[in-house]
């Protein structure tokens, strides 16, 4: 791969506080509204899927984005380095755009049935695959290294407010003029990022030479990057702390929550009492780092919160109330979200540019793709055994994900730049 295939930038000379930059603000305020309308797009797709057939077939068009999400993300992230990461989140959205827009439309004309949303969860899943790992990489061509912590804050933050809102609001489009009003609605909140992206100014990086060493084709970019991250004495042990951590918290924090409310007696409503507390945590921490902006002694931060946070998973599973599971809760998001957000930091700072939309790219596989593959047999296992031994295994292997950061001397001593 060679320099001309990296998009042309901006130089940036300032760096300034990212919370008051105007251009890393553009590029929050075009995220932001981009995931608000993936959360209302979300819910006008269930709902028309719900309405247009079986429970089944509805199941089935909510999953047809996974695959090609799985399947795609590593060749998303050779496009992202090939084309640069700002060029790929333009198109995608854009994409995503004009297909939510064109349901929309056919939608108001007609009922075609379930194919047409099967179609759209089908680009979804597609761009998604390299749409996430080109906004992995995007932050540090914004923003100086120094200011990037504060960035995954912002971010989270933005994440916590999608969340929040993107539902309801959909709820509000499907109730005003049912899924093509929702799908109208998903489609311009979308819109409104493309403007902003188009303003947002890159910076050119340095670039370590090594990391380019290979054929320049696409495949043998791949096995570049991955060959880059299995050589690298911080991204490798990184990656595998990550996995673990996922691995240990998908289960309990998705399906097993729903099992072990249900069990307890919490209801559905005590179950949304929990996530509430989790996503109050999550966005504490989110704010926490917006507020600091860089955490000395990332690495041995990370390792930590992410040990104290599997024992808050654990104890999920044993607190007797529905008030202390609310409080275990919060203190999971507050912890798994200081750790993931600083694994993301670690990411962006410690890849060569060059490499980056390679690097978002396995990470995102191994949270996205692999990660979820537990659930099922998280959800079995509770049938089987009950919630307390699962819930104690998979802290244990999230607590994993925190000792390897801990132990690996590299990992341990990472720090993001000042």
């Amino acid at each position: 791969m060679t320099a001309a295939l990296i998009s042309p930038a901006t130089p940036l000379t300032e760096d300034r506080p990212a919370h008051r930059d105007p251009n890393v603000l553009r590029w929050l305020t075009a995220y932001t509204s981009s995931m608000l309308g993936d959360g209302v797009y979300y819910l006008a797709l269930s709902w028309a899927a719900v309405q247009a057939g079986s429970p089944a077939q509805a199941g089935v068009v909510m999953s047809v984005s996974a695959l090609p999400r799985a399947l795609l993300m590593l060749g998303g992230g050779v496009l992202a380095d090939r084309l640069g990461p700002r060029a790929v989140v333009i198109g995608s959205d854009a994409v995503r755009c004009a297909a939510v827009l064109a349901v929309a439309a056919l939608l108001f004309l007609t009922s075609p049935g379930l194919w047409p949303l099967a179609a759209l969860a089908l680009v979804f899943g597609t761009v998604d695959a390299v749409f996430m790992p080109a906004v992995g990489a995007l932050p540090v061509r914004l923003t100086g290294k120094g200011q990037l912590a504060r960035v995954q804050g912002m971010r989270g933050l933005a994440i916590r407010f999608s969340t929040v809102l993107g539902a309801p609001l959909g709820g509000l489009g499907v109730a005003v003029g049912g899924p093509a009003a929702a799908f109208g609605l998903a489609g311009l909140l979308i819109a409104v990022s493309i403007p902003l992206l188009v303003s947002v100014r890159t910076r050119d990086l340095p670039r370590d030479d090594s990391a380019d060493a290979g054929p320049s084709t696409p495949l043998g970019d791949l096995a570049t990057g991955l060959r880059y991250i299995r050589g690298h004495r911080v991204l490798a042990p990184l990656m595998l702390a990550i996995a673990l951590g996922d691995l240990g918290f998908v289960g309990p924090l998705n399906v097993g929550l729903t099992l072990l409310a249900d069990r307890r007696g919490w209801g559905a409503s005590g179950m949304g009492w929990v996530l509430a507390g989790f996503g109050v945590g999550a966005g504490a921490a989110a704010l926490v780092l917006t507020v600091r902006g860089r955490v000395p002694r990332a690495g041995l931060v990370t390792g930590c919160s992410c040990v104290a946070g599997s024992v808050a998973v654990g104890s999920l599973a044993f607190v007797p109330t529905l008030a202390a599971a609310v409080g275990a809760a919060l203190a999971v998001g507050l912890l798994t979200g200081l750790s993931g957000a600083l694994c993301g930091a670690l990411l962006q700072t410690q890849s060569d540019p060059a490499c980056l939309g390679r690097v978002s790219a396995v990470a995102g596989l191994v949270s996205l793709g692999l990660a979820p593959l537990g659930m099922p047999f998280a959800a079995a296992a509770i049938g089987a055994w009950g919630p307390g031994p699962v819930y104690l295994v998979s802290a244990v292997v999230c607590g994993l994900g925190g000792v390897v950061a801990l132990v690996v001397p590299a990992l341990r001593r990472a720090e993001l730049p000042g």
